[in-house]
């Protein structure tokens, strides 16, 4: 029998989470529909909920007012029907400011009016490297400057990142194959887990959602496991505060989507993220129409920062360069600049009303680099 969880005491933008007990058998990620109502007075908020594995199904909300809230389920299953129950929001602890949003126009502010100046690196397969590189990319985080990271969800292909990683987001094995109807809700509660612990430091996880860099099929799963995915990946991300929804790593180099394809994606996880975080869009050489409604701030690659006064005055959006290239000593023209001028492209972007991004790509010995997996 499920129970309610009446009473709950969740802080204002922490993560309330109800857990039922609904069916194993068939395939639960596409047979059973489940959702929850979650009501503070006249506001209404709709989450989905998701599979989490063995029989488990769970449904989160990130309350934003102080009060009761109250909730419903609701399922084409009896078990998952018809729940309902309350839980307490309290004040905000001391450095919870809320989700990131936008702010006057071209810059950031978080939800209580704490100013928001983002400082950004890149790591983009950190969390597919084992637990001993994880943790040393957070402890190096816990000392280092940066309120925001960017990082893959899908494990990444590529130079110096060749290794396989620890967890796949699909049930099956790069031998036997992976069934992309089943989610491996491990993969996800890791996503989670590492989600949590940036949030404790204080970095937002902009969340990149596709790459082209890959050698598993995740790059290309066809449109209905595509948008089956991002139902799931919201339903399961959306109540965690710093997140933001980062839909491509350099979306024009992977051919098999199309621009309807971008503008579905991102729409789609507008639709199903009840909190609306941030949603950018990331590109190699073709720029993408930052100026789309669903599109909240820009994210691009180039390395000349002073087109920033150009793209501020076309998109009148925030202009975030996160890819200006890395600083670094490696062979490629996109990971060798030196530290000083990684710091004038930061002033000057800053100086003209933008943001700039950072990533570094000193070359060591075990291929171990921050860039990709985490600082030596």
């Amino acid at each position: 029998m499920n129970i309610s969880e009446d009473h709950k005491s969740i802080e204002r933008w922490g993560i309330f989470e109800l857990s039922l007990i609904g069916p194993k058998e068939g395939n639960p990620f596409i047979d059973v529909t489940f959702y929850a109502q979650f009501k503070y007075k006249n506001k209404i908020l709709h989450a989905d909920g998701f599979y989490d594995g063995a029989g488990i199904y769970k449904v989160r909300c990130m309350p934003d007012e102080e009060g009761i809230w109250a909730y419903e389920t609701f399922s084409n299953n009896s078990d998952l029907e018809n729940i309902t129950g309350q839980f307490i929001c309290t004040k905000a602890s001391k450095n919870n400011h809320g989700p990131v949003r936008i702010g006057k126009r071209y810059h950031f502010v978080y939800e209580d009016g704490t100013s928001y100046i983002p400082v950004g690196t890149t790591c983009y397969a950190w969390n597919h490297q084992g637990d001993m590189l994880e943790k040393q990319t957070l402890e190096t985080l816990s000392t280092a400057p940066f309120n925001k990271i960017r990082m893959c969800v899908f494990p990444k292909h590529y130079l110096y990142n060749e290794n396989e990683p620890v967890y796949y987001p699909f049930e099956g094995s790069i031998d036997k194959g992976f069934d992309f109807t089943r989610f491996n809700p491990e993969f996800f509660r890791h996503l989670e887990k590492l989600t949590t612990d940036l949030m404790e430091l204080g970095i937002e996880n902009d969340l990149i959602l596709f790459h082209p860099y890959d050698r598993w099929g995740f790059a290309d799963m066809g449109t209905e496991i595509d948008d089956r995915y991002l139902r799931y990946i919201s339903a399961r991300l959306s109540a965690f505060r710093n997140i933001w929804w980062s839909f491509a790593n350099e979306y024009d180099l992977m051919q098999t989507k199309t621009m309807a394809d971008w503008d579905r994606f991102i729409q789609i996880v507008q639709a199903c993220d009840p909190y609306q975080h941030l949603r950018s869009i990331h590109n190699c050489y073709t720029m993408y129409d930052h100026s789309k409604p669903w599109i909240t701030h820009c994210s691009i690659q180039h390395d000349d920062v002073s087109l920033v006064t150009e793209w501020r005055n076309l998109f009148k959006k925030p202009i975030v360069i996160d890819e200006c290239k890395y600083e670094g000593n490696i062979h490629r023209r996109w990971g060798n600049i030196t530290g000083q001028e990684m710091v004038r492209r930061f002033w000057e972007g800053f100086a003209r009303g933008g943001y700039v991004g950072h990533g570094e790509t000193f070359i060591n010995s075990e291929d171990i680099l921050w860039w990709a997996k985490r600082s030596y």
